[in-house]
C-alpha cells in the first residue's frame, strides 16, 4: 500500500469516530509501527490530524474543543438555508420525487434536505430526522409518523446529536437516508465536524440506499472530517452548476447522478 492510499485509509478511520487507535491502523494498513508514525507525523505536519496518546483524532476536534461545548464547525443553519436558494429548492423536489408511499426515511438535517419537506405531503411516510427544523417542517402532514434520536440540541443548527460517539438511534431501518454534506472530493463524502461525521456514519449504517443531497458549490472544496468514501453513495442530486469533471468523478465511482432544474 502506497503513501497516499494509506493516508486516505487513516482519514476514513478517522471519520468515523473521530479517533483511532494504533493498534487499528496495524490491522488495517499492512504497515510496520514505524510507518504508520511516520505516517501520522507527516499527516499531523499538514494540519490533517492531532498525534495523541495511543493514537490519532482528526484535527477539526481541536477546533470545535475552542468553541462553545455545544456548538458545530460550520455554518449555522439559518445563514446557510439563504445560500444557493434556487438550487436547494430543485434538489430537495428532486429528491422528494424518489421517496415511496409509506415508506420508511431517515432525513438528516441540513439546509438542502430541509427542501423536501413540502413536496412529502400525502406520502405516508414514516420519517427518522435528527433536525427540528425538518420535524417541524412536517408535523403538520397528517400521516407523516415522526422520530427523533435522543441527544444534546446544537442550537446553531438546531439538530439533536450524541456527542462523544453515544449511540442515541432509535431501532428503525430506512429504504433511504437522505443527507447532505460539507464538501465532496474524489476523497468522498466530508463534513466541518466529527460529531456531524459520526451521526451521519450511523444513519449510513441504517438505510439501504444513501442519496446525497448537495448544490454545485460542495464541489469546489474538498477538506474536512470524512464521512465516506463515494462508493457508499447510491446517488447524488446536484443542480447544472456542477462541473463535467464534478460528475465524471461521481460517475466513475459508480454513483447514479441527477441533476435538478
Amino acid at each position: 500500500m502506497h503513501a497516499t492510499e494509506r493516508e486516505e485509509a487513516i482519514l476514513v478511520a478517522l471519520g468515523r469516530t473521530g479517533f483511532v487507535s494504533y493498534r487499528d491502523l496495524e490491522a488495517s494498513l499492512d504497515a510496520s509501527p514505524a510507518t504508520i508514525r511516520r505516517d501520522l507525523a507527516r499527516m499531523e505536519d499538514a494540519g490533517q490530524l492531532s498525534r495523541v496518546h495511543g493514537g490519532a483524532r482528526a484535527a477539526a476536534t481541536d477546533a470545535r474543543e475552542k468553541a462553545s461545548p455545544l456548538a458545530l464547525l460550520g455554518t449555522p443553519f439559518e445563514k446557510s438555508i439563504g445560500l444557493n436558494l434556487a438550487a436547494k429548492r430543485a434538489i430537495g423536489k428532486a429528491a422528494a420525487a424518489l421517496c415511496e408511499p409509506g415508506e420508511g426515511l431517515i432525513i438528516d438535517g441540513g439546509s438542502t434536505t430541509y427542501q423536501m419537506c413540502p413536496h412529502l405531503a400525502g406520502l405516508g411516510l414514516q420519517v427518522l430526522s435528527n433536525s427540528l427544523h425538518i420535524v417541524n417542517a412536517l408535523l403538520p402532514q397528517e400521516g407523516t409518523t415522526l422520530l427523533v434520536p435522543s441527544g444534546t440540541i446544537f442550537r446553531e443548527q438546531n439538530i439533536i446529536l450524541a456527542p462523544g460517539g453515544e449511540d442515541a438511534m432509535p431501532r428503525f431501518h430506512a429504504g433511504k437516508l437522505f443527507m447532505g454534506a460539507a464538501a465532496v472530493g474524489r476523497q468522498g463524502v466530508m463534513q466541518a465536524d466529527v460529531v456531524l461525521t459520526a451521526s451521519q456514519r450511523r444513519f449510513i449504517e441504517c438505510a439501504d440506499e444513501v442519496v446525497l443531497l448537495v448544490d454545485s458549490c460542495k464541489f469546489e472544496s474538498s477538506s474536512g472530517s470524512i464521512v465516506c468514501s463515494l462508493g457508499e453513495i447510491d446517488t447524488v442530486i446536484t443542480d447544472a452548476g456542477a462541473s463535467e469533471a464534478s460528475l465524471a468523478m461521481l460517475r466513475e465511482a459508480g454513483v447514479r447522478v441527477i441533476l435538478a432544474s
